[in-house]
């Protein structure tokens, strides 16, 4: 088994995801943005993952904002964002971010559009550098993904204008053969590695335990539904998903447990993840998260969600 890159040392155990702040689903004014961050950073979060597509930049301006404001700096953060997506002027793409115009999204995984969209970001977040960098969401682009945006941020890398390099994405198919037939240096999988979804332990996390990819773990509560909501996947939860998260909700209180917290600290189960996301949108949520991140599991709880 190879270690993770020494590059990935600033992860730390938590990592707080910007999306929320940039008005996923409902928007979220500046100050309540920044109160989030400052209760992150408070907490002893030092990893931030940010993107061009949460909310068409503004969520790396928030950040970026906040992170230039700190009294030491940026130089203390540790900061992922993502490439695949250039933002061009236009109206009319707000994609799950409500209020958020004068942008759209434009998919361009060529060596021209990573160089670009980095150029983009690093100008938004007001930053020198990335420490990761993830292809974002390559679903269907899978040929351009590999063959031009893989190869162009290994020569970044390669370089030290960045720390390493990743590939995020809401499926784990894909993201295994990224780390088969590439060097990537972590991965971030969404909502597939969770109480109610595991479908990442079958290939990628034993792959990226094997070659020492760490794995970023997002999405931990399916989108709310593993934290007392009603959403699944960015969606309205089928009644089939509601019924086996309220039994998860069940089994975990008779072991005196929240729900939430199993969800939150069941990731870190695995040897081969190295980080759980936090999505926030207040700093009231941050306090909350890290409270129940601290919960003591009992080993029978665990037994008995990994028999379920």
């Amino acid at each position: 088994m190879s270690a993770p890159s020494a590059a990935l040392a600033g992860l730390g155990r938590y990592g707080l995801g910007t999306a929320p702040l940039a008005g996923l689903f409902e928007p979220v004014d500046e100050a309540q943005a920044e109160e989030t961050l400052a209760a992150a950073w408070d907490a002893g979060i030092r990893y931030f993952d940010t993107a061009p597509h949460y909310g068409t930049g503004l969520a790396e301006e928030r950040l970026g904002r906040f992170l230039r404001g700190l009294p030491g700096g940026p130089a203390q953060a540790f900061v992922s964002t993502k490439v695949g997506r250039v933002l061009v002027p236009g109206e009319g793409d707000e994609d799950g971010f409500p209020g958020r115009t004068g942008y759209v999204r434009v998919r361009d995984y060529s060596r021209d559009g990573v160089l670009r969209s980095l150029d983009d970001s690093l100008a938004r977040t007001g930053l020198d550098r990335f420490d990761l960098v993830f292809i974002h969401d390559p679903d269907d682009h899978w040929t351009q993904a590999a063959g031009e945006a893989y190869p162009a941020l290994a020569e970044l890398r390669d370089q030290g204008v960045i720390g390493a390099i990743g590939a995020g994405m809401n499926q784990a198919e894909m993201l295994t053969r990224f780390v088969r037939e590439t060097d990537v240096d972590a991965v971030l999988v969404a909502g597939r590695y969770t109480l109610l979804d595991r479908s990442a332990a079958a290939e990628l996390l034993p792959e990226c335990e094997r070659r020492g990819v760490a794995v970023i773990a997002g999405g931990v509560f399916n989108s709310g539904i593993l934290a007392g909501g009603t959403t699944y996947d960015y969606g309205a939860a089928p009644s089939d998903v509601v019924d086996r998260a309220r039994e998860l909700e069940r089994t975990c209180a008779a072991h005196g447990v929240p729900l939430p917290a199993a969800a939150l600290l069941f990731p870190h189960r695995h040897p081969a993840v190295a980080n759980v996301l936090i999505g926030a949108r207040s700093a009231k949520e941050i306090v909350e998260d890290l409270r129940l991140a601290a919960t003591d599991v009992p080993g029978a709880l665990w037994e008995e969600l990994h028999a379920g």
